[in-house]
């Protein structure tokens, strides 16, 4: 099978996931069923047939409304199944079937569900985070051995718990919750992926992503409560896309002191 066939044929299955992590992310939140149940019209409930699921196709052949309603069909479903089908033909390009595929795969999906999840309703959903860690200790043991995945272990731990300190003192400061349960479960996923010198990097990356939309949601919106997942995920994504560069910029740190 050549390289761009075997690219298509991931962008295909990237889209499927595209459109299940779209069902997850809404109605994870809700305590709504996810797998064995059928899915419906957001605007009317009515329930859709096979051939109006197709991921991207469904939408184009609709023009984008409902077929039993009428109703526009939010522009968000195709633009996440693309998006998602774009990151797993990149994978494979950039990194070819390799530890790195699999772990850019689990970065940008739970990237993606707590997108849709923490912007729509300030929440992070525990399955998506016990599924990733699961599957990267995994590859972690396959690809580099059990002493290595102990240490990525310990450095999950580690950041779990300087988030759990930063709520805490941030508890204090503001006399409210500073930080949801789910951005401190996500800092072990952090830790466990690019290990705790990088996940330093990824906080302090995080915090300059979210400032200005946190300017701009509070002057529009008269709210300071604003989702923090989605730019710890942005973070990890963009660090383990460029996890060489960041590690020669902290050598060079290192030796610089």
């Amino acid at each position: 099978m050549s390289r761009w066939l075997t690219a298509i044929l991931l962008f295909i299955w990237g889209a499927c996931f595209g459109s299940f992590y779209l069902v997850l992310g809404k109605r994870g939140p809700k305590k709504e069923k996810v797998v064995n149940d059928r899915s419906r019209c957001d605007k009317c409930g009515h329930n859709l047939a096979w051939y109006d699921l197709i991921p991207i196709i469904s939408y184009i052949t609709l023009l984008g409304k409902c077929r039993y309603c009428k109703k526009n069909i939010s522009i968000l479903n195709p633009i996440i199944e693309i998006v998602m089908g774009a990151f797993f033909a990149f994978a494979y390009l950039h990194y070819s079937i390799s530890y790195e595929f699999w772990i850019f795969i689990i970065i940008s999906s739970i990237m993606m569900i707590i997108f849709i999840s923490d912007f729509s309703a300030f929440t992070i959903l525990d399955s998506p985070l016990i599924v990733g860690s699961i599957l990267i200790i995994i590859l972690d043991l396959i690809y580099k051995g059990l002493k290595p995945t102990l240490l990525y272990v310990v450095s999950g731990i580690t950041m779990f718990c300087i988030m759990l300190l930063i709520k805490k003192i941030g508890d204090l400061i503001f006399k409210k919750d500073s930080l949801g349960g789910g951005d401190i479960k996500f800092a072990f996923v952090i830790g466990l992926t690019v290990g705790f010198r990088l996940s330093l990097i990824v906080l302090i990356l995080s915090a300059f992503l979210a400032l200005p939309y946190s300017y701009a949601y509070f002057f529009l919106k008269k709210n300071n409560e604003v989702p923090f997942g989605p730019f710890l995920a942005s973070s990890l994504f963009i660090v383990f896309l460029f996890i060489d560069k960041f590690n020669t910029l902290l050598d060079a740190i290192t030796l610089s002191l």
